[in-house]
C-alpha cells in the first residue's frame, strides 16, 4: 500500500511508490532494457550484434545504437572472437555487482530466493535454468530446488504467491541433485553462506 497526499491543486500523487517498481519505468528504451537483461543477469552470456537482433526482433540498426551506448558507457565489452564481434558485460565495472543485482530485482529472482528460503528451510540450492538463464526476459522462470525431502505440494502453492509478487509465471523443479548439463545460474547455495 502507498499513501497518497492531497496538492495545492488537489489532485492526489503517490509518495511511496509500490516495493516492486520495475526498472522499465527507469530505463525506457525496452531494447535497452533487454540488453541489460540479457548481459547483467549471468556475466557468462555473450552476444553479436546479428544473434541479438534475431533473438530480440530488433532491427540491428535499433540494437548496434543500444550497443554502442553501452558500451561507451563502460557496461559492456567488445571481444573480437574470429570474424565476428561479441559484446559481454564488463565485469570489471564500478557498477558491474550493483546492475547485476538490480536487474536480478527488476526479475524478481530476488523475491523467489527469499520466499523459498523463508518458507523451505532444508533448501541446499536454488538454481535458474531455461531463457532465464540464458538471458532472455519470456516471462516464464524455471527454478531447480535441490534438496532432500521438499515439500510439492507446498511448492505449487508457492509458485502462484510467487507469481503475483514478481508478475511473472514460475515453474519449481524438485531434485535432489543438480545436472549441469544446460545453461544455469546458482541463485543460492547453502555451502557458500
Amino acid at each position: 500500500m502507498f499513501a497518497v497526499s492531497q496538492g495545492q491543486t488537489g489532485r492526489s500523487r503517490k509518495i511511496n511508490e509500490p516495493k516492486n517498481l520495475m526498472l522499465g519505468e527507469l530505463i525506457t528504451s525496452k531494447t535497452r532494457l533487454r540488453l541489460l537483461i540479457k548481459f547483467f543477469i549471468s556475466q557468462a552470456n555473450r552476444g553479436y550484434l546479428n544473434g541479438l537482433a534475431t533473438e530480440m526482433g530488433e532491427s540491428t540498426n535499433s540494437i548496434r545504437k543500444e550497443l554502442n551506448h553501452l558500451q561507451g558507457a563502460g557496461y559492456l565489452e567488445k571481444v573480437k572472437v574470429d570474424n565476428k564481434v561479441e559484446y559481454k558485460a564488463n565485469t570489471n565495472h564500478p557498477l558491474f555487482d550493483v546492475l547485476q543485482k538490480v536487474v536480478l530485482k527488476h526479475l524478481g529472482l530476488e523475491d523467489v530466493v527469499d520466499t523459498v528460503l523463508e518458507r523451505m528451510g532444508d533448501v541446499e540450492q536454488i538454481i535458474l535454468v531455461g531463457d532465464y538463464a540464458k538471458g532472455k526476459d519470456s516471462g516464464l522462470i524455471e527454478v531447480f530446488l535441490i534438496g532432500q525431502g521438499l515439500n510439492m505440494d507446498y511448492i505449487a502453492q508457492l509458485e502462484d504467491k510467487i507469481e503475483k509478487i514478481i508478475k511473472r509465471r514460475v515453474s519449481f523443479y524438485l531434485a535432489s541433485k543438480f545436472l549441469a548439463d544446460r545453461d544455469h545460474i546458482v541463485l543460492f547455495n547453502s555451502k557458500e553462506k
